[in-house]
């Protein structure tokens, strides 16, 4: 099979400022940034939106076998262990090598999603400032300004600290069962890790479900108010959210046999209270929430070894972010 061509847009104003990228559709099936996107590049041809400062580079479909394909990945998941290499083996890879050289020329990334159940689009941040190894970070306040600004009200951090927790997990389960398993706790850097490595910042916006007709709206409006809080377009900034819902992932819980299931039909952001059964282990055994929270990225169809659900707690991050500067 002949590999799709890769393709951005770019858009440079001689007046300097920020360096934005936006990409839609790095899940095939998951089209809504596509659509957001192509009706961006049409107002800009056509007059309607003008760039006064900076660039901005946007990406309709990132992964074009999979979007020709109608399904979330081609070869493989795009948004793992994202990075270039020198030996590509699968389509994903080559993404990668294209990708991740373009993402770097860029200072602020916006990503845009959706989700298969329903539920109220959400962004999901960085980590705080940190020093540490796994994610070293300093721009945490320029990326709690943008999420505030993209016209959603909740926000979700902890991704990769909490996946790499998953991978030493997992590297257990791996060695007691002799199923061989991805544990190397990078696997879970995806578009928006890797921007932050490279010295940018990022947010991952989840626009809604798949289908839902307003999701493509969702991502028009938070490409828009982007442009107008990076100034990039002559605009007001948008007025930040009053209040954001802050949830910070805790767990993840890996499935451990194939007959391992759910005790109800689960979405993401469903409560739970301590001790409530969330599912079953093929032998019997509960899986019960360790505290009160909330089920996120619930997956039915997860493979043996590999992230079954999430569990959040609420985070008060983002309710400080959203209050006066002193």
């Amino acid at each position: 099979m002949t590999m799709p061509p890769f393709k951005s847009i770019a858009y440079a104003s001689p007046q300097p400022g920020t360096r934005l990228a936006v990409l839609g559709a790095v899940h095939g099936n998951e089209t809504c940034g596509t659509r957001a996107i192509q009706r961006v590049t049409a107002e800009i041809d056509a007059g309607a939106l003008t760039l006064t400062r900076g660039r901005l580079t946007l990406v309709p479909v990132t992964n074009p076998l999979a979007y020709a394909m109608q399904r979330r990945n081609g070869d493989r998941n795009l948004n793992r262990k994202l990075a270039p290499t020198d030996a590509p083996r699968e389509y994903e890879d080559h993404v990668a090598n294209w990708l991740c050289p373009l993402l770097a020329q860029h200072e602020v990334l916006l990503d845009l999603h959706s989700f298969r159940s329903p539920g109220a689009p959400f962004v999901m941040l960085g980590p705080q400032n940190n020093s540490g190894a796994l994610e070293p970070f300093a721009q945490a306040a320029r990326e709690e300004a943008l999420a505030l600004r993209l016209g959603v009200a909740r926000a979700v951090d902890g991704w990769l600290g909490t996946y790499a927790a998953g991978a030493a997990r997992r590297a257990e389960f791996g060695n007691s069962s002799g199923i061989e398993l991805d544990t190397d706790p990078r696997y879970g850097v995806g578009t928006t890790e890797y921007m932050r490595a490279v010295g940018g910042c990022a947010l991952t916006l989840e626009c809604g479900q798949h289908d839902d007709p307003a999701a493509p709206e969702v991502a028009y409006r938070a490409i828009v108010n982007t442009l107008a809080h990076l100034q990039l377009i002559d605009a007001p900034d948008p007025e930040p959210a009053p209040h954001l819902e802050g949830l910070r992932l805790c767990e993840v819980v890996p499935r451990l046999h194939a007959d391992d299931a759910f005790l109800s039909a689960w979405t993401s952001f469903d409560p739970v209270t301590e001790g409530q059964p969330i599912a079953r282990r093929h032998d019997g055994t509960e899986v019960r929430a360790p505290y009160a929270g909330y089920v996120v990225f619930p997956n039915t169809t997860a493979e043996v070894g590999n992230e079954w659900f999430y569990l959040a707690r609420a985070e008060a991050r983002l309710s400080r972010c959203a209050e006066p500067m002193p």
